[in-house]
């Protein structure tokens, strides 16, 4: 019988990994010490081009932490059981891409001292004053909604030993009710924070992050209402694909089964979001070709034929579509866990490029007739401080998976009623008692 919720202690991981996360997360600290000494300057950005490489994984991991959580739902308000082993991880996944997500945008800030001000000064007719405190609502509706969705699990590590059991009592404190009713009650609060996060991961999470985009009138490429819908959609794309990767890689690094039907279901829910992705691409580049703007012009052609043509054709289309969409629906790969998981791969890595494609093409382009155009490539230290904080997301990612009960076994009870508990919900007692023997 596999131990689904006893995951091994800390002190079993291979510590490989840890000491070349803690490599990388060292590197990204000095870069990152380094360009707030210097500024900008150490940095390939100019007043022409003033987004680059921050601003882009910046949207890519606030959009993998608004589809994680849209996936999450499935579970916790619409009841999609098939998907709970991963509504857990799809929280945690969510809270880990804000704060990676945050950290990049604040490197970008040109004083990362002032960050505050965004916070103390509310401008009702900012976009981007609204956006700040969307995202502190959002960060804290995930963390109630990870406790909630933890807290029997929690309780009933209060008593095992070392460091889980220090940190389940520190986060419960007090709180050591597991009853039906009190169970119960936390799937009610479970159900009416997901109905919140809802409309604020889609309105104003990702979606407000693609009006930042949208209500940029001296960039044509931007300025079209298409663009939010644009980054929701693609946001349960990349959500999707890194939960199925995540919960693959998790369950093997553990030398455990892992459930083949839910990564179909899975997979099959990614291609279904990729085609719809598609099916805005395709108006997202008509109207402005359609256009025959000279502004719109230039965009796409650095976009088809220019410096990106290859994050398009290879990295956008071919890699982060065309490919996972043949792997999850051909009859050979489509009950294979490896080519699935190569599916999902494919797709958390083809975002990065529908980003940089996002950011830059605009970018490129003079705003006024004889300006000079944009022309931007990352510095090193733009490289080393990216590679710090996603090392630094990887790292929370698997502290968390080590510390926190972030995965539910077949064994649990599986409830999508919050007012209907089955008669063999364990008692307190024997359930800390297996706790104890290392479940």
């Amino acid at each position: 019988m596999e131990k689904e919720q006893g995951q091994a202690p800390i002190s079993s991981y291979s510590w490989q990994w840890y000491g070349s996360l803690g490599v990388l997360v060292s590197a990204g600290v000095v870069g990152g010490i380094y360009r707030a000494w210097q500024g900008l300057a150490v940095t390939h950005l100019s007043s022409y081009t003033p987004w680059g490489l921050w601003v882009a994984l910046y949207i890519y991991f606030v959009g993998l932490s608004a589809g994680a959580f849209l996936l999450s739902s499935l579970v916790y308000v619409f009841g999609q059981e098939r998907f709970e082993r991963i509504g857990r991880q799809a929280l945690w996944v969510a809270v880990v891409s804000m704060v990676v997500a945050l950290t990049f945008i604040l490197l970008d800030l040109g004083h990362m001292e002032r960050f505050w001000v965004s916070l103390r000064f509310w401008k009702l007719t900012s976009v981007l004053s609204w956006e700040v405190h969307f995202y502190i609502v959002y960060v804290v509706l995930l963390l109630t909604e990870l406790y909630h969705s933890m807290r029997r699990d929690l309780v009933l590590r209060r008593q095992a030993p070392g460091i889980r059991g220090l940190l389940a009592r520190y986060l419960t404190w007090q709180d050591e009710e597991i009853s039906p009713a009190a169970q119960a009650r936390d799937r009610q609060h479970l159900r009416r924070l997901g109905m919140i996060g809802i409309p604020l991961a889609v309105l104003g999470v990702h979606g407000g992050t693609g009006t930042l985009f949208a209500v940029v009138k001296a960039r044509p490429y931007w300025n079209t209402a298409v663009f939010p819908i644009i980054f929701v959609l693609s946001a349960l794309v990349s959500g999707t694909a890194l939960l199925l990767v995540g919960y693959v890689l998790e369950r093997r690094r553990r030398r455990l089964s892992a459930d083949l039907d839910m990564v179909q279901g899975l997979a099959r829910l990614m291609a279904t979001f990729i085609l719809l992705d598609l099916g805005l691409e395709f108006y997202e580049i008509l109207i402005p070709a359609y256009s025959l703007r000279s502004e719109e012009m230039a965009s796409l052609k650095t976009l088809f034929l220019g410096s990106l043509a290859p994050y398009f054709w290879i990295g956008q289309i071919w890699l982060g579509n065309i490919t996972p969409l043949i792997l999850v629906f051909s009859s050979r790969t489509g009950r294979s866990l490896r080519a699935l998981t190569w599916a999902g791969i494919l797709v958390v890595l083809g975002i990065v490029a529908v980003r940089i494609n996002i950011v830059l093409p605009p970018l490129l382009q003079p705003v006024l007739p004889g300006l000079p155009a944009g022309a931007y490539f990352p510095s090193p230290v733009e490289v080393i401080t990216s590679v710090g904080v996603i090392a630094l997301g990887l790292l929370l990612y698997t502290l968390g998976n080590s510390l926190l009960p972030l995965e539910v076994s077949e064994a649990d009870h599986k409830v999508t009623d919050p007012t209907r508990l089955p008669d063999s919900f364990p008692t307190k007692a024997a359930a800390i008692e297996g706790v104890g023997h290392g479940e």
